[in-house]
């Protein structure tokens, strides 16, 4: 098939949409015909199962003469930038977003056409069982059909390590539809929600405390009538239709135990919802859920946890506004090595500090008793107290304020995938000075700031929706950077 030219953004999204449900729905035609008949597709019943292309390309005399302070959809060179693309239609805001500045500020010309990517069959289908009921091993559909190869799985372009080829393409994307497709996949297993269902503002906590907190909050929005619907692992949906006394037990009965790092998505008009995963603790489940969360291109992901206070003048309740990281978690070293310095990004601080300050209804002074901002330590070790004599001088150098586990790795995730990030923590132990968790150690004004903590990280994001594109900093953005965010 060859490549055709699109006249608008619009007619390029459109003939991508019908290019991939064509190459989906032959997949699953051949694969229910397998099932049934044991019929095998022939080399070119399977050449039609490959993933669309979109090619953009630009010539520099067409560019615009204003100066683009965007901190995405621009060229870094001129040439032919592409990539494959997966559920177009789920992504047709995004795409739109990316590519009508690149044609109205830049000039640039949209085709569109068919890769020579395999769509692998387990991404044709939804749940993954709903055709053959187990009659077929995956080694035999794997004779015959594509299957996923996690040789073809990467974040080279992520990463700055794929290679670039005189007079080949370039990439327009982080990431390729394989990848992408992989992820969602990952966010299924993980969380126990559809990825379709993730919203584009994320709060990610390690505390299930949070979790009952932005239930309660999310059903007082669908009764207040300010979001549509909130939605559990499981798939409990509460809407307004469905909303009732009996809702909050509903979702607290989800079978969030069921799945590592549970999710919930209050579902707001206008692109205003957001997502809550409790990624539990450790650096691992946060490099994990933030690989997978990143190909959903968010606008902003926060950290609201817990977090242990190292300054005698904190008291358990208190906030720490993170504005760098010692970095001890060990897991992200060789992809950003704990020497490159992860920036705080302004628009996000300035969105916590002005929320902390709307919630607790605190100003200057009174508000810095309670909301300390510095440094992060971030470790690998849940119990680092144990080589306190090892890591005081570090500790020390650093004029660290707070210990956790996932905060740094949130971090530079974000850097590292270009998704816009910050660090809003509670202090909820100080182990250097003897106030340790024990059961039952959590007084009232803690059991208070949980509820406080969670209405500040919800009112960042809701400043930063408001503050548009300016979230995406140009700070995030390599030399050579794709055109899409």
């Amino acid at each position: 098939m060859t490549f055709e030219t699109a006249a608008t953004p619009e007619a390029a999204i459109d003939r991508l949409e019908r290019l991939y449900s064509a190459a989906r729905e032959a997949l699953r035609h051949d694969l229910q015909r397998y099932f049934e008949t044991g019929r095998a597709p022939d080399a070119e019943e399977r050449d039609r199962y490959r993933y669309p292309l979109l090619r953009v390309t630009y010539a520099p005399g067409r560019a615009s003469t204003a100066r683009v302070q965007r901190g995405y959809a621009k060229f870094a060179v001129p040439g032919i930038h592409q990539t494959t693309v997966t559920q177009p239609a789920e992504f047709r805001a995004y795409l739109l977003d990316q590519l009508t500045p690149l044609v109205e500020e830049f000039g640039a010309t949209l085709e569109t056409g068919v890769s020579q990517q395999e769509i692998p069959y387990p991404y044709a289908l939804e749940g993954g069982d709903e055709l053959g009921r187990g009659k077929v091993t995956a080694s035999e559909l794997a004779r015959y059909f594509p299957t996923p190869l996690l040789s073809l799985v990467g974040d080279e372009i992520a990463d700055g390590t794929f290679d670039l080829i005189e007079g080949e393409p370039r990439p327009l994307a982080l990431f390729d539809a394989v990848r992408t497709d992989y992820s969602l996949r990952r966010l299924v297993h993980y969380t126990g929600t559809d990825w379709r269902a993730f919203q584009p503002w994320i709060l990610l906590t390690n505390y299930h405390r949070y979790v009952d907190q932005f239930v309660r909050l999310g059903l007082a929005e669908i009764e207040a009538g300010t979001a549509e619907a909130l939605i559990t692992p499981g798939g409990v949906r509460i809407d307004r239709e469905s909303f009732d006394v009996a809702a909050v037990e509903r979702v607290m009965s989800a079978p969030w135990h069921r799945f590592q790092m549970p999710a919930y998505h209050l579902v707001r008009p206008g692109g205003a919802g957001v997502t809550l995963v409790n990624i539990g603790v450790g650096p691992s489940n946060a490099k994990t859920i933030t690989d997978h969360l990143a190909v959903l291109r968010p606008h902003c992901w926060l950290m609201v946890g817990h977090c242990g206070g190292l300054r005698q003048t904190q008291i358990i309740g208190d906030y720490v506004l993170a504005h760098a990281y010692l970095r001890q978690d060990g897991i992200l070293d060789e992809l950003v090595p704990p020497d490159i310095p992860i920036p705080a990004l302004a628009e996000v601080q300035v969105a916590l500090q002005q929320a902390a300050a709307d919630v607790t209804g605190e100003q200057g002074d009174q508000l810095k008793r309670r909301l300390r901002t510095g440094t992060v330590v971030t470790q690998d070790d849940r119990n680092w107290e144990l080589r306190w004599a090892k890591e005081r001088r570090r500790i020390n150098l650093s004029r660290a304020i707070a210990v956790d586990m996932e905060s740094g790795t949130v971090a530079a995730q974000g850097y590292r995938l270009r998704v816009p990030y910050g660090t809003l923590l509670c202090v909820s132990d100080k182990p250097l000075h003897g106030e340790i968790k024990l059961p039952g150690a959590a007084n009232a004004f803690y059991e208070r700031a949980v509820s406080e903590h969670l209405k500040i990280g919800l009112a960042a994001l809701d400043k930063l929706r408001q503050a548009g594109a300016s979230i995406h900093s140009r700070k995030l953005r390599s030399f050579d950077e794709p055109a899409f965010r």
